[in-house]
C-alpha cells in the first residue's frame, strides 16, 4: 500500500513539476536565458543579455534625444548584475543610485515609487524603508513577461520633469519597446508637500572655470565636452570605448565557444559597463569585478601576480588577504597613450581565457595606442640565475 501511495505521489509531484516548468519556460525564449545556458544556471526565467542590452540601450538613446544622460542597470531575479551603462558625465551618486532603485525593485517586486509615495505620505516610513534596504525613489521596475519576473532596472542620473521626462519614464518606455504593451501602466506621482522648515544657509556653487582636457591621442576614447566638465577629469574612459571593447570580447568568448562576464571601471573605480553573457554564474560575474578593481588598485594586470604566487607561494597570503587582491588572471588596467583611463576585468573562462578576452577588446578599440601584458621567453640563464 505504502509503494502505491509514493508512486502516487511521485506522479503528482512530477506533474507538478512539469506544469510549473511549462509555465516556467511560457515566457517568450527571446527574453529569457535558455537553453543550455539556462540548463547551465537551473534557470529557465532569467532575463538574458540580449534583451538587458535592448533595453539599456532604448533607454540611453532616449536620453540623448532629451540632452540628458543616465545611468541604467539591469538585473536577473536573483539580483545578478546582466547589464550596466552609465553615460558620459554620471557621477557615483548617478550611478550608486540607479542600482539601489534596480535592487528595491526586486525586493519589492513593484516599482521603486511607491516606496517614493509611501514616504511622501508617511514620512515617517523612510527610516524603516532605509533600515530594510530600500531606497525610496522612482526609476527602479520589474521587468515581468507573461506574469513571471525575469528581473529587473534601475534608472539614474537625471532631473526628473514629469510628466514629460523622468528616469522612471525613460526605463518604462524602453521595456514598452522591448518587452511590449503588456508592461503595466507607472504609478501615480504623488506631488511632494512643501517644506514646513525651509533654511536660508546659502549653498555654495562648485564649478571649475575650464573643461579638463585629455591627455590621449583620440578623444573619443574617453569622456569630454560638458561630460568631463561635470566629473572635472579629462581621462576617464568613454562608454562607447567600454562598449566597443566588451562587443569584441564577447565575440571572441563565442567564437571560442564559451562565455563570459565583464566589468570596465573608470579611474576612480566606478562601473562604466558591465555585462553577463548568459549561463554565466555568480561567482563569474564576482571574480570579474573583483579582477578589474585589483587592476585598478595596483595599476598592473593581475596575471602578474598569478605569477608571482607561482614563484613564490609564501608570498601570496599577503597578496590576497592583507591587500585584498584578487591574483586570477583576467585583470587589466586600461591604459591608453600612457595614461590610466580605467581597468578592466573578465572571468568565466571565455572560451580561450580572460586575459586573452580582455587584450582583443582593448587591441581591437585602442591598436598601438593600449598597453597589453608581455610574456618574455624565459631562457635558461635567466631560470638558473632566478635559482639562486
Amino acid at each position: 500500500m505504502s509503494v502505491r501511495i509514493t508512486a502516487v505521489g511521485l506522479a503528482v509531484a512530477g506533474a507538478i513539476a512539469l506544469g510549473s516548468a511549462a509555465f516556467a519556460q511560457s515566457v517568450p525564449s527571446q527574453f529569457v536565458v535558455s537553453g543550455k545556458a539556462a540548463e547551465q544556471i537551473q534557470d529557465f526565467t532569467t532575463i538574458n543579455l540580449a534583451t538587458a542590452e535592448r533595453i539599456a540601450e532604448t533607454c540611453e538613446k532616449l536620453a540623448a534625444d532629451q540632452g540628458v544622460a543616465i545611468s541604467m542597470y539591469v538585473l536577473d531575479n536573483d539580483g545578478n548584475h546582466v547589464y550596466m551603462d552609465r553615460m558620459d558625465g554620471q557621477a557615483y551618486l548617478n550611478v550608486i543610485t540607479a542600482e539601489m532603485k534596480a535592487r528595491t525593485a526586486l525586493m519589492q517586486r513593484a516599482p521603486s515609487k511607491t516606496n517614493m509615495n509611501r514616504v511622501i505620505t508617511d514620512p515617517t516610513t523612510e527610516l524603516q524603508q532605509i533600515q530594510l534596504g530600500l531606497f525610496p525613489n522612482s526609476g527602479g521596475l520589474p521587468v515581468v513577461v507573461n506574469k513571471q519576473l525575469i528581473g529587473v532596472i534601475g534608472v539614474g542620473g537625471s532631473a526628473p520633469r514629469v510628466p514629460a521626462w523622468s528616469d522612471e519614464i525613460c526605463g518604462h518606455k524602453a521595456l514598452e519597446a522591448v518587452i511590449g504593451p503588456s508592461v503595466a501602466p507607472l504609478v501615480q506621482d504623488i506631488p511632494r508637500p512643501p517644506n514646513p522648515n525651509p533654511g536660508t544657509t546659502p549653498v555654495p556653487r562648485f564649478a571649475a572655470a575650464t573643461a579638463p582636457k585629455t591627455t590621449v591621442s583620440n578623444p573619443e576614447w574617453v569622456v569630454g565636452g560638458k561630460g568631463a566638465a561635470n566629473i572635472y577629469d579629462g581621462n576617464q574612459i568613454s562608454l562607447a570605448a567600454a562598449k566597443k571593447i566588451a562587443r569584441v570580447c564577447r565575440d571572441f568568448a563565442t567564437s571560442k565557444g564559451g562565455t563570459m562576464s565583464l566589468y570596465i571601471i573608470d579611474t576612480a573605480g566606478v562601473f562604466v559597463h558591465a555585462e553577463r553573457m548568459d549561463g554565466q554564474q555568480f561567482n563569474n560575474i564576482r571574480t570579474a569585478l573583483l579582477k578589474a578593481q585589483t587592476s585598478l588598485k595596483t595599476h598592473v594586470p593581475t596575471s602578474v601576480y598569478g605569477a608571482q604566487g607561482k614563484n613564490n607561494p609564501a608570498g601570496l597570503t599577503r597578496i590576497i588577504d592583507q591587500y585584498g587582491f584578487f591574483t586570477n588572471s583576467g585583470g587589466i588596467p586600461i591604459v591608453v597613450d600612457g595614461q590610466l583611463i580605467g581597468a578592466i576585468g573578465v572571468g568565466g573562462g571565455a572560451g580561450g581565457g580572460d586575459e586573452n578576452c580582455a587584450i582583443e577588446g582593448l587591441r581591437a578599440t585602442f591598436g598601438d595606442h593600449v598597453t597589453l601584458p608581455v610574456y618574455p621567453v624565459a631562457t635558461t640563464a635567466a631560470a638558473g640565475t632566478a635559482a639562486r
